[in-house]
């Protein structure tokens, strides 16, 4: 078990991202299915689900919210506002107005079958509205009691400060893991100053680090992988040289590359929670044994050492999708 931030509610040292199960990772699983996974995650001692308004859009709320009223009072539910949607419900852009977080939170509270959201972060920052009210606003939610906690996205560190003077926040979601280094420079340490839980995303680099994609890997329709520049062919190749160097170290340990990476980003801070996401039950015992491995100084070293060795190809995200990352 992990707190997040200072004030933050004790979790699941991993968590388990859901948005896989509503879209991104072709073709969605039946919801049965689903539902029965995510009470197995319940039954293997996973406190921590993370969802989002856009995730289907809104389907994944749904499942996550039936999958867990039965267990409502022991579990911690994060989930997300912060984007538009058109008549047809397609996300179209970005909006955090105070109205609009309000609307979103309502229709959030009532998909999740919840009277408060433990954790609620938005999603992406909106350069048209101040950050100061964003956080008001969610101050004022967590007055009323619909919220209990505020939580960032993809924020840069000079938002977090802003945010975090009018009302603190307890957690970012951002990307991270031997794949992508960057919050090191300026986030995390801006993190461990105010008192900031941090929760990974793609702590895996969207199935990477397992060790299962090779560099013949097909990307199917609806896998948001095909449209990712460091999973074209080429870049694919050229990255697979970190995986190898992972290997080395998880062959060493007598575990799986994918519990190697999870590892690396647990000995980080003692307030990072990583949200690899799954649809596998196989895939989850494999994600949750890695808070069994400790790993070595001389393994932490060699990890390091690898990871900026390897020089990572391609970027992260396509043109339109990283124009709202704030930074």
């Amino acid at each position: 078990m992990r707190t997040l931030g200072t004030h933050g509610p004790t979790v699941s040292a991993l968590g388990l991202g859901c948005m896989g199960m509503s879209q991104s990772f072709g073709p969605r699983p039946p919801r049965e299915e689903m539902i029965a996974f995510l009470r197995a995650a319940v039954e293997r001692g996973v406190t921590f689900f993370d969802t989002a308004e856009v995730y289907g859009p809104f389907h994944n709320e749904e499942l996550v919210g039936e999958a867990l009223e039965p267990v409502r009072d022991d579990v911690v539910l994060a989930t997300k506002f912060g984007f538009a949607f058109d008549a047809d419900g397609r996300q179209s852009g970005v909006t955090s107005r105070p109205e609009d977080i309000r609307s979103a939170v309502d229709g959030s509270l009532r998909r999740l079958r919840t009277d408060t959201i433990d954790v609620l972060h938005q999603h992406r920052v909106d350069p048209d509205v101040p950050i100061e009210d964003v956080a008001g606003t969610v101050g004022e939610l967590v007055a009323e009691g619909k919220v209990r906690h505020l939580g960032l996205s993809e924020a840069g560190a000079g938002t977090i400060r802003r945010a975090h003077a009018v009302h603190p926040v307890t957690a970012l979601q951002s990307e991270y893991s031997l794949f992508w280094r960057e919050p090191e420079a300026e986030i995390l340490p801006t993190l461990a100053e105010l008192g900031v839980g941090f929760v990974p995303f793609s702590p895996l680099g969207r199935g990477f680090l397992t060790g299962q994609v090779g560099a013949d890997a097909e990307f199917g329709e609806g896998d948001i992988r095909a449209t990712l520049p460091r999973f074209e062919r080429e870049a694919l190749e050229a990255n697979l040289a970190l995986v190898d160097r992972v290997r080395v170290v998880a062959d060493r340990r007598g575990t799986t590359v994918g519990q190697v990476a999870l590892a690396w980003l647990l000995a980080q801070q003692p307030w990072v929670v990583p949200i690899p996401g799954t649809r596998r039950l196989e895939r989850l015992d494999e994600n949750l044994g890695a808070a069994d491995v400790v790993l070595t100084a001389d393994d932490l070293a060699e990890l390091d050492r690898a990871s900026t060795e390897v020089r990572v190809t391609g970027e992260r995200y396509p043109e339109a999708m990283a124009k709202l990352i704030d930074r």
